[in-house]
C-alpha cells in the first residue's frame, strides 16, 4: 500500500556550515508554530533535528559547497524529520563515556525518537538519517 499524503510538509537546503544548526533549529521551531504541534513534540523535534544537523556538519566529509537538505514531513500525527548529506559514511549510535565531550546524539534520537534510521539517498552519493515522532503527548 502507498504512503500516505502528507498533511503537512517543509523542507529546506542549507550550506555545510555550523551556522545552518542554529538556523535549521529556528526553520523547524516556526513551521512547528504555524503547524500548531504540541510544544512538547516541536521542542523534541527541534532538540533532535540540532543532532543531526550537527552531525551532518561535522562528519560528512563532502566537499565545501555542498548542501545538507532538512525535510519534515507530518502525516496524520507523525511527524517525520529527514536530514540528507553527500557524505558516504553511514551514522552509527556510539556509547559515548561520562568523559567525552561528543557522541550522544545518535543516542539522544534513538531515546526520544518513536522510530529512526539511516538510508541511501536514492539518486546520488549520500545518506538520509530520519526520525520519527509523535505529535501528541504519549
Amino acid at each position: 500500500m502507498a504512503n500516505p499524503l502528507p498533511d503537512r510538509f517543509a523542507g529546506w537546503c542549507l550550506p555545510r556550515h555550523p551556522r545552518s544548526v542554529g538556523r535549521s533549529r529556528m526553520l523547524l521551531r516556526e513551521q512547528a508554530r504555524e503547524w500548531q504541534l504540541p510544544e512538547y513534540s516541536a521542542e523534541t523535534a527541534v532538540l533532535l533535528l540540532s543532532e543531526l544537523m550537527t552531525n551532518a556538519c561535522r562528519h560528512a566529509r563532502a566537499a565545501p559547497g555542498r548542501e545538507i537538505s532538512a525535510r519534515c514531513v507530518v502525516v496524520g500525527k507523525t511527524l517525520r524529520v529527514e536530514v540528507s548529506d553527500a557524505g558516504d559514511g553511514v551514522p552509527r549510535e556510539r556509547n559515548a563515556s561520562p568523559d567525552d565531550e561528543s557522541g550522544r546524539g545518535l543516542a539522544l534520537v534513538a531515546a526520544l525518537a518513536t522510530a529512526w534510521d539511516v538510508r541511501p539517498r536514492p539518486h546520488g552519493i549520500g545518506k538520509t538519517v530520519w526520525f520519527e515522532l509523535e505529535t501528541h503527548r504519549p
